[in-house]
């Protein structure tokens, strides 16, 4: 009876110490990944969806950590861990970056980038804090909380239990993720950059045309008017775009390294 429950004992203390490392990169993810790090959420609530992925995903993968755990210091393994949830979080953060940097683009276009600052840490103007909302209600409603769960049991593959994530690769990784946000942010700005362009060149034939003319004064209100009916067309198929890539870098996060 003894020796059964010595047993047992070990069984669990593996079990636990298994789940915890689950948790450590699960954690770490979780505290930077959009829909969760959202100020808006409570602590409490943060940390019980960590503990509740953590205990989905730690079945799946039990069995590379136990190989881990044979092979690597647990204390080094722990560091290694928190790390690659870090390193994960990070590049998903970029992707409400884009979002970020679509909306500032095209309040700039609209001349409403110094109106009503954010609420978050960082102002940010209301066009980009809508779409920042927007996108991630639009997530979230399409199963982010699923996504995830695929995303961190991919991750293992991608970045194997007590796999030193080397510095060159973590930077290659960080500038492909960079230049993909870019060229989200601004192919989901396009519209108001070219509306804009052309507003301009207008309203510079006009002013040519009639010097007299204040076409500053005639021109704002229509270019403000203009862009919110832009913003109210064009919004569904920028946020549709966005998620369409944000979901293909969950399934394939290494794409872009190939």
């Amino acid at each position: 009876m003894t020796a059964q429950l010595a047993d047992l004992l070990q069984i669990s203390n593996q079990v636990l110490l298994i789940w915890f490392l689950v948790f450590l990169r699960v954690g770490a993810m979780a505290a930077m990944a959009p829909g969760l790090r959202e100020s808006s959420i409570p602590a409490r609530v943060k940390l019980v969806l960590a503990l509740a992925l953590s205990v989905v995903v730690a079945p799946v993968i039990a069995a590379d950590l136990l190989v881990a755990l044979n092979a690597v210091p647990v204390p080094g393994l722990m560091l290694m861990e928190v790390v690659a949830g870090l390193l994960m979080g990070a590049v998903l953060r970029l992707f409400v970056a884009a979002l970020q940097i679509a909306g500032t683009i095209a309040a700039q276009a609209m001349s409403l980038s110094q109106l009503f600052g954010g609420s978050a840490g960082e102002p940010q103007p209301a066009v980009g804090n809508l779409l920042v909302v927007g996108g991630i209600a639009l997530a979230m409603g399409l199963g982010l909380h699923t996504r995830l769960i695929e995303f961190l049991i991919a991750s293992y593959e991608a970045f194997p239990p007590g796999l030193r994530i080397v510095g060159t690769f973590a930077l290659e990784w960080g500038v492909a993720g960079v230049a993909r946000v870019f060229g989200l942010g601004f192919t989901i700005a396009g519209p108001f950059v070219i509306a804009g362009l052309i507003y301009n060149v207008a309203l510079g034939a006009i002013n040519r045309a009639m010097p007299q003319l204040m076409v500053a004064f005639v021109g704002a209100p229509a270019l403000t008017a203009g862009g919110l009916v832009l913003l109210a067309l064009s919004a569904p198929i920028a946020l549709s775009v966005w998620h369409e890539a944000f979901t293909a870098f969950l399934v394939a996060p290494l794409e872009g390294m190939r």
